[in-house]
């Protein structure tokens, strides 16, 4: 779990992708007309990132000049915090707008051969949420909200696309044998047999 950005889906920032000086500029300038464009949203949930540990932050150990170009033109959460001390439930939370005490998810509870408990087909999700305001969603990185072609499949809560590691566990592993891209077990021969050909990250 040291992934240092590694679940782009979801965690740390918000962003709109419109030039902030620009949207100054036209909020200044009278007009007729009332925009209806949304703004893009990019959420990155980051497991094992401390406040502290980006520049835009604060940190003066080491720069994160990527992260801190998408701060200039977002929002900044400073008191932003998870909702669980492990993955799934974290996650979950993020996901349903429950706390711990509602969602079903509540543990990172393995399903074998790979995945982990699923969401219900009934929950309603904040990619769901999103779709029905006119988004295309996607989610990369970690999952662990219900193995591959299950209820809890990211495909099957509100999102239009997925690639990454569907199981949190394989997630900690920066050489996996293979990955998800949205229904197809896409395999990394480089890696097979504990070889390290491809960083998946």
């Amino acid at each position: 779990m040291k992934q240092l950005l590694y679940f782009i889906l979801l965690g740390t920032l918000v962003f709109s992708c419109k030039n902030k000086e620009k949207n100054k500029a036209e909020a200044t300038e009278p007009t007729t007309e009332i925009s209806n464009a949304k703004p893009n949203i990019v959420y990155i949930l980051a497991d094992d990132l401390g406040y502290g540990d980006l520049s835009s932050y604060g940190q003066k150990k080491f720069n994160t000049p990527h992260i801190d170009k998408l701060a200039e033109k977002g929002m900044l959460f400073t008191q932003h915090y998870s909702g669980s001390t492990v993955c799934a439930p974290s996650r979950s939370a993020l996901l349903t707008g429950m706390h711990t005490g509602h969602t079903v998810v509540r543990g990172n509870k393995e399903i074998m051969p790979e995945g982990q408990y699923p969401l219900p087909d009934n929950t309603f999700t904040m990619a769901e949420a999103m779709q029905k305001a006119g988004y295309a969603t996607g989610a990369f990185g970690k999952w662990g909200l219900g193995f591959p072609g299950s209820e809890g499949d990211p495909l099957n809560q509100g999102f239009d696309t997925f690639f990454g590691y569907n199981c949190q566990r394989l997630g900690h592993n920066y050489y996996p044998d293979h990955l998800w891209a949205n229904k197809d077990s896409l395999v990394l021969k480089g890696n097979l047999g504990k070889n390290k050909g491809t960083y998946a990250p």
